[in-house]
C-alpha cells in the first residue's frame, strides 16, 4: 500500500505556524522578486485571486479584497518541510520526498490494520508537532494515491482529511469522479489531445479502446499510468539521488546587467551554491552548464537564449572547482555591450561521492575537501555565507526584491520567535 500526504497550501500554512492571527484570513505568496502569485489560502482561492497573476496586474484587487501578501520565506518552508517529513519517516522507513510540500510512503513491511486510523494518527501528529494540516491518500499504486489525496483534501468533512481506496468499487468510483487534467502526469497539452478522443476522466482513460490512442501519444509513460490506475502497482518510490539528473540553480537580476564582473559574481555564487547542494547529498558532478538569457521582447527576432557546457576531467562537489569552470564558461558566452536578464549553473551527471574515481595525471587539490566543511559548517550554524570565494563581493550582497517578507523564525537566532513572559 502507499500514500500520499500532502501538506494544505503550504506556503500560507507556513505563514500561520508563527503568526496565528492570520487563520481564516486570505493569503498570498510571491515567487523571487515577487513578481506572481505562486500559493494560495482557501480563502484566497475564494475571493477569485487566480494562481499565477503577476503581482502588479491584481495589486489593486489584493488590497480591496484585504488579502495579505507574503513574498517568499524559503529557509522558513524549507526547514518546516523537513520537520514534516522526518515526522513520516517515523511511520515508515520508505518515504519519497516529491517536492517541498509532498511527499509518497511505502508500507512494505509495516504491519497496519486500518489505514484510515494510520493517515489520522499522521495528521494528528503533524498539527501537534509542526502545526502543519495535511491530507492523506491511501492506495495501491502511486498514481491512486495522488487520486485518494485529492478525495481526501476536497471532502474534508466526509474524510477527515483522510482517503483509502482499497476496493475495486472504491477505485472505480474515485476515476469516474476524477477529471482527467487532474490526473498525475496529465498536463494542459495531453488534456486537449485526450478529450478529442473523449477521454474525459480518469476511468476513460484505463478503458481498453484507448489504449493503443495513450500509447502513441505518451508513448510507454502513458501506458504505465495506465496501469496504475488500473491498481496495477509498477512505480516505485524514487531514490533521491540516482533518480536526480542535475541540480540548477538560475535567477533572474534585480536589474539588467551587462558589465561581465557584476554578472561573474553572480555565476560564481551560483556554483557555489550548487556544490552546497552536491556535498549536501554526498554527491559530485562531471558537467558544469552556464546559461544567459537576454530580454526576450527586446531581442524578438534574435537569439536570446544563450549555453556554454564543460565536462570535467574529475567529479567534483568543490565550490572552487566549479567556479572556476563557471566564470570560464561565461567568459566565452558574454558579449561586450549587451545586457542580460538573467543567468543561471546547472551541474548534471551526478554521482554518490563514495563513488568517485581517482586519475593518476589530474585530480583535485585535496585541501578542497577540509576548506568545504568549513564553510559548511560554517554555513549550517549560522545560516550565512560568510565565508565566499575571492570573485565574489564580499561588500554587496545580492538581494531579492521581498517586500512583504516574513521572518526565518526556525534558522536564524536573529529572528527567532520572541514569547514575553509575565
Amino acid at each position: 500500500m502507499y500514500a500520499l500526504v500532502d501538506c494544505n497550501n503550504f506556503y500560507a500554512s507556513c505563514e500561520r505556524v508563527f503568526q496565528p492571527q492570520l487563520a481564516g484570513k486570505p493569503i498570498v505568496i510571491l515567487s523571487n522578486n515577487d513578481g506572481c502569485i505562486i500559493s494560495r489560502s482557501d480563502e484566497a482561492k475564494a475571493l477569485g485571486i487566480p494562481m499565477g497573476a503577476p503581482e502588479f496586474k491584481v495589486r489593486q484587487e489584493l488590497k480591496a479584497k484585504n488579502i495579505l501578501v507574503f513574498s517568499s520565506n524559503y529557509p522558513l518552508y524549507g526547514d518546516v518541510s523537513q520537520r514534516v517529513m522526518t515526522i513520516l519517516k517515523g511511520f515508515t522507513p520508505h518515504v519519497e520526498e516529491y517536492s517541498i510540500d509532498e511527499a509518497f510512503m511505502n508500507f512494505e513491511g509495516v504491519t497496519i490494520t486500518d489505514f484510515h486510523e494510520y493517515g489520522l494518527q499522521m495528521k494528528t501528529r503533524i498539527i501537534k508537532w509542526v502545526s502543519i494540516p495535511v491530507s492523506v491518500g491511501f492506495a495501491e499504486t502511486k498514481a491512486l494515491s495522488k487520486v485518494a489525496n485529492k478525495i481526501a483534501r476536497k471532502y474534508p468533512e466526509r474524510t477527515q482529511g483522510v482517503y483509502v481506496i482499497d476496493s475495486t468499487e472504491k477505485r472505480i468510483k474515485a476515476l469516474k469522479w476524477t477529471k482527467i487534467e487532474d490526473v498525475w502526469g496529465i498536463g494542459s497539452r495531453l488534456k486537449k489531445k485526450m478529450k478529442t478522443r473523449n477521454i474525459n476522466t480518469a476511468y476513460d482513460f484505463t478503458l481498453p479502446q484507448h489504449e493503443s490512442f495513450i500509447k502513441s501519444v505518451m508513448g510507454v509513460i502513458g501506458l504505465r499510468l495506465k496501469s496504475e490506475l488500473e491498481g496495477k502497482s509498477v512505480l516505485t518510490l524514487d531514490n533521491p539521488l540516482e533518480d536526480k539528473k542535475s541540480i540548477a540553480v538560475t535567477r533572474t537580476f534585480k536589474k539588467k546587467l551587462s558589465n561581465i564582473n557584476d554578472i561573474k559574481e553572480r555565476i560564481s555564487t551560483f556554483a557555489t551554491v550548487c556544490a552546497e547542494k552536491l556535498r549536501k547529498q554526498n554527491s559530485c558532478c562531471h558537467t558544469v552548464i552556464v546559461i544567459l538569457v537576454k530580454d526576450q521582447y527586446q531581442n524578438r527576432d534574435k537569439r536570446y537564449y544563450f549555453s556554454q557546457m564543460e565536462t570535467l576531467s574529475f567529479a567534483s562537489n568543490s565550490s572552487l572547482t566549479l567556479s572556476s569552470v563557471a566564470v570560464s564558461l561565461l567568459k566565452k558566452l558574454h558579449e561586450s555591450g549587451e545586457t542580460y536578464l538573467k543567468a543561471g549553473v546547472i551541474v548534471t551527471g551526478l554521482i554518490p561521492e563514495n563513488q568517485k574515481q581517482f586519475h593518476l595525471f589530474e585530480e583535485e587539490n585535496p585541501k578542497h575537501l577540509k576548506l568545504m566543511k568549513v564553510m559548511d559548517d560554517y554555513y549550517k550554524k549560522t545560516g550565512e555565507r560568510k565565508i565566499r570565494l575571492g570573485n565574489q563581493d564580499l561588500q554587496h550582497t545580492w538581494i531579492m526584491n521581498q517586500n512583504h517578507l516574513s521572518k526565518k523564525y526556525t534558522t536564524d537566532f536573529n529572528e527567532i520567535l520572541e514569547i514575553p513572559c509575565r
